[in-house]
């Protein structure tokens, strides 16, 4: 949230050029304040706890926030009850004309398919494309970052020779990074993928930011300069026991999985993790709200498409 004080206090034109929200008295008085509205695309297996991840970071925050869940079409999902999809689910036509403050698309289980294989891509084309003109900053999560960077960039996922999978360490390589302001200089993330992006591809699209890495996950977080498009490649997102519940699934089903690294106290699956990554994950959701959506976007929605990055 902003700060409010005095324009000419000497202490405005300091924040200021620490990147720190403040509003003077005049903007204060004068400013309208609305609700920011947030679409989540919702494309993981088990959507209710998705979307309880979701609203627990979307709502930690001292914004208001409106959320609406959008659902691709033509799919029934097999872990969902079909009352909630229609309780509380869109279709893109149902709202394909409407205008939001920010939006999340997460991760889908289809990594290892070719995109143009994957049945709903067209229809999840015609998303990526409307966000250019409907979204003001878009926040793609995994495999949606993947999609969304070899659809608006062209940047090719590439096959690992065995699955990411466990919590690693990160650093912020873009100094001055408001997407992780306050983060420390090494923080946690979980990753569960069998796919990346090679550093080198990013590099040649000028368009975009890297703003941390892993030495072992490799690049984490892209965004464009005004931020309209964040790309987060590991799941911030994750509850504490949501590795454990995805080893447990593969493990019992007899698929080849190893145990996720830095995980498990002392590699052993009987022991309950521990949480490392909750506070950074707080931050990216805080930051991304107020520097990229709350301080940015339009007042009205329907002027968006004017806005550049």
């Amino acid at each position: 949230m902003p700060i409010k004080i005095p324009s000419d206090l000497p202490a405005a034109k300091i924040l200021q050029e620490e990147n720190i929200f403040i509003m003077d008295f005049e903007r204060a008085r004068t400013q309208d304040i609305r609700p920011l509205k947030i679409l989540i695309l919702n494309l993981m297996p088990t959507k209710i706890t998705t979307e309880t991840q979701l609203a627990r970071l979307l709502g930690n925050t001292p914004l208001q926030i409106e959320t609406e869940l959008l659902k691709v079409s033509g799919r029934t999902p097999k872990n969902t009850p079909a009352e909630h999809m229609l309780s509380f689910y869109k279709s893109f036509d149902e709202v394909k004309n409407d205008f939001f403050d920010g939006m999340v698309i997460t991760g889908a289980p289809v990594e290892q398919m070719e995109y143009e294989e994957v049945d709903y891509w067209d229809e999840l084309c015609a998303i990526f494309e409307w966000t250019k003109s409907h979204v003001y900053s878009t926040f793609h999560i995994c495999w949606g970052a993947f999609a969304g960077l070899y659809y608006h960039y062209g940047i090719k996922k590439v096959p690992l020779d065995e699955k990411l999978f466990g919590v690693f360490k990160h650093t912020v390589t873009h100094r001055g990074s408001m997407l992780f302001r306050g983060f420390d200089d090494v923080f946690l993330v979980p990753h569960s993928r069998h796919t990346t992006i090679l550093k080198e591809d990013v590099l040649k699209e000028p368009r975009l930011t890297i703003q941390a890495e892993s030495e072992k996950a490799g690049v984490y977080a892209l965004k464009t300069d005004g931020g309209r498009q964040i790309f987060i490649t590991g799941h911030s997102e994750y509850d504490a026991t949501t590795l454990r519940d995805e080893y447990l699934r593969d493990k019992n089903a007899g698929l080849p999985i190893k145990v996720p690294e830095n995980y498990f106290p002392n590699d052993d699956d009987t022991k309950t993790p521990l949480c490392t990554w909750r506070s950074g994950a707080n931050l990216l959701y805080s930051n991304w709200l107020n520097y990229f959506v709350y301080q940015s976007t339009p007042y009205d929605l329907s002027r968006i498409g004017d806005f550049d990055g």
